[in-house]
């Protein structure tokens, strides 16, 4: 199974049975990607369009659920919304999705509700068959990681320092180490890089 981790430095999960992970980091959160101020750069955004309707499965974090959910379920009905902005509602509220919390009761939008060990779930999901995961969320991408879960990595770098947030790869055991797949340059002065974990 694969699973991409995407999110800004969020974690993915690609086909199952094939026993792999993609994460995907965006130098922020995946809010940061797929929420209005991505839509200002319009080919990054196709990027993640076509990214996201290549997912089979969205697993997220509480934090990262409430942003999502709080405008891709009407994201298509949005004054001045885009084409890609509307297949992208589209396709977020009719991707199943698994969100891990401790702390909320409800998740709508095709989504079920894990209040248990994230890491233990992924891992299952990972060994049924299956296509593509997605794993979204600084927390629980960083506990996929250090599970030894993600076999790819997609890294998007915006010319912007924050100098703060949760950051994606803290407290890793030891090096995790890379294959370059690919490198891609957007407008603005954004790039891309994908890594696959080397076995």
């Amino acid at each position: 199974m694969r699973i991409p981790l995407t999110a800004s430095l969020a974690p993915c999960i690609r086909e199952r049975a094939v026993s792999s992970f993609r994460l995907s980091t965006i130098a922020r959160s995946l809010s940061t990607i797929v929420t209005p101020s991505l839509t200002r750069d319009r080919e990054l955004f196709q990027w993640w369009l076509e990214q996201e309707l290549a997912i089979d499965l969205l697993l997220y974090g509480r934090k990262l659920w409430e942003t999502m959910s709080s405008h891709w379920p009407t994201g298509d009905q949005q004054p001045g919304a885009t084409p890609a902005q509307i297949e992208f509602a589209r396709n977020w509220r009719d991707t199943p999705k698994v969100v891990f919390s401790s702390t909320i009761d409800k998740v709508d939008w095709n989504a079920r509700l894990v209040a248990g060990d994230a890491v233990a779930e992924i891992t299952r999901l990972k060994a049924e068959d299956g296509g593509p995961m997605r794993v979204a969320g600084a927390t629980l991408g960083r506990a996929a990681m250090r599970a030894g879960l993600v076999d790819e990595y997609t890294i998007v770098t915006h010319p912007v320092l924050v100098g703060g947030g949760t950051p994606f790869f803290a407290a890793l055991d030891g090096w995790v180490n890379l294959n370059l797949v690919e490198t891609r340059t957007f407008p603005r002065g954004v790039v891309l890089t994908r890594y696959e974990t080397r076995r």
